[in-house]
């Protein structure tokens, strides 16, 4: 049996919850509280579950004893479990009401072929997990699951090296770390050849990152076990005076979350230089303070269009990152790759300078959305997609190469800094003539718009629900 195949068992496992209204994010939530202990068992990683609390104890009994003890056992390993598996478990409840359907669950589970999952890679099996969750667009997850594609193109463009710190502020499911991870296991025999002391730092100390939403943390510190990552993966928001902990790091590869802060709050740490209620803006600054000031450290980070634009202090955190950094790229994504049909979104590529002026001399910016195809279930990203852009933007991870201005037919374009002081600023840079304006044409398709108006509703409606709820509990 395939990866992928014990992949569609699992998530087919789902519905037998629905009597119970269980969420997709639940089902995963929950399902990684029961998978943790059955790949412990395979993986012979059981020491550090207290003994009685086991697979084998959880598998021993059945019906209304069963989902007793399951109970019981949450509570147990979010309390007593020792390091990361008490993290892992911390505040754990289930959503699961009916005993049948936790013993289905638990039998199933029971009944697949682990050893052709080991043999596969149980990291994988959780990723293949992870993204069918971020596929069903009702279960909201796409917002912490960046697309692999576009990872695996960020990752080999930025080149981590062994023995670099590299890190996420908003790590999400920890994918980016994930990727950069087994990109040096490829380079690097899965690391056999190494030191130890050199595996040990691969290990435990080059790939961290903090994560605010609970159970989004959950997934990316079982995520990072199954891949033989024991970096530290902090709950808490970078935004805060937690986020201060976060720096000298030479990689930053991060997609931050959209939007603003609550009711337009400005972030509660005090070292930021210009404090907005922006979030994206706030983690631009988080992430380019954060680099190592060595002229090597490198970012590549997910930012919506408005950071491109935004006035006021979007302008002067654009300047100061071009003071204090070689912005050398820009890619502009295509539409529909992410959760939301409407949002755009680009990529900046910077390198950190030794000093914090006039470090940003010319800027290439690479349109990978004018014309192209919208994205989406019917056109899923694949890597070649980013074939044009991976050739233009060469082998060098600082973007210091010699490169080839395409002019204003191509897709790739350099920019001066004075062209750039010019615009105010502004790195909203278009120069490719969009045919479905010029044709007069919708290029959209119709029943991705409709299918994203009836998930919106469909949030909507769960989210009025849950007021409701809360405001029932206040009562």
């Amino acid at each position: 049996m395939t990866t992928t195949e014990i992949v569609q068992k699992l998530w087919g496992l789902c519905n037998v919850l629905r009597d119970d209204g269980i969420t997709y994010h639940q089902y995963v939530t929950e399902l990684t509280y029961i998978l943790f202990l059955k790949m412990a068992e395979e993986t012979g990683a059981e020491k550090k579950i207290p003994k009685g609390y086991r697979w084998a104890d959880l598998i021993a009994k059945d019906g209304i004893e069963q989902h007793q003890f399951y109970r019981e056992l949450l509570l147990k390993l979010g309390t007593r479990g020792k390091n990361r598996v008490q993290h892992i478990y911390a505040n754990a409840s289930t959503n699961i009401d009916e005993p049948k359907n936790l013993e289905k669950i638990v039998s199933a589970i029971n009944r697949l072929d682990w050893y052709s999952a080991r043999e596969e890679g149980l990291g994988d099996l959780y990723e293949g997990l992870l993204q069918k969750n971020a596929d069903e667009k009702k279960s909201g997850a796409g917002q912490y699951f960046t697309p692999r594609p576009l990872i695996n193109a960020m990752v080999r463009l930025v080149q981590p090296r062994l023995g670099e710190r590299c890190g996420d502020p908003a790590c999400g499911t920890f994918g980016f770390m994930i990727v950069a991870d087994q990109y040096l296991k490829t380079k690097y025999d899965d690391y056999f050849d190494l030191t130890t002391e050199q595996q040990t730092f691969q290990r435990r100390r080059s790939f961290t990152g903090i994560e605010l939403v609970r159970d989004a943390h959950r997934l990316a510190l079982m995520n990072a076990m199954l891949h033989g990552i024991e970096g530290e993966i902090r709950h808490g928001d970078a935004l805060s005076s937690e986020g201060k902990v976060f720096k000298d790091y030479d990689v930053i590869l991060t997609n931050p979350p959209f939007g603003t802060k609550r009711g337009g709050e400005r972030p509660t740490r005090d070292d930021l230089t210009y404090p907005t209620s922006n979030k994206q803006l706030n983690f631009l600054q988080t992430i380019y303070r954060s680099l190592r000031p060595d002229g090597k450290a490198r970012a590549a980070v997910v930012l919506p269009d408005n950071v491109l634009f935004a006035d006021g202090d979007g302008q002067k955190i654009r300047a100061d990152l071009m003071d204090k950094c070689d912005l050398h790229t820009i890619l502009r994504l295509p539409t529909g790759i992410f959760y939301a049909q409407g949002v755009k979104t680009n990529v900046l590529f910077f390198t950190r300078g030794k000093k914090d002026k006039d470090n940003t001399q010319k800027l290439w910016l690479y349109d990978m959305r004018t014309n192209m195809p919208g994205f989406g279930k019917r056109t899923p990203l694949t890597l070649d997609h980013f074939k044009g852009f991976i050739k233009a933007f060469g082998d060098d991870p600082y973007g210091r190469a010699e490169r080839q201005d395409q002019g204003e037919t191509g897709r790739f374009r350099c920019f001066t800094r004075e062209e750039i002081k010019k615009r105010n600023d502004s790195l909203d840079i278009t120069w490719l003539q969009d045919d479905s304006v010029r044709n007069g044409e919708d290029l959209a398709d119709p029943a991705e718009i409709a299918d994203e108006i009836l998930t919106r509703l469909d949030l909507a409606t769960k989210e009025m629900r849950e007021l409701a709820r809360l405001l029932g509990e206040v009562n």
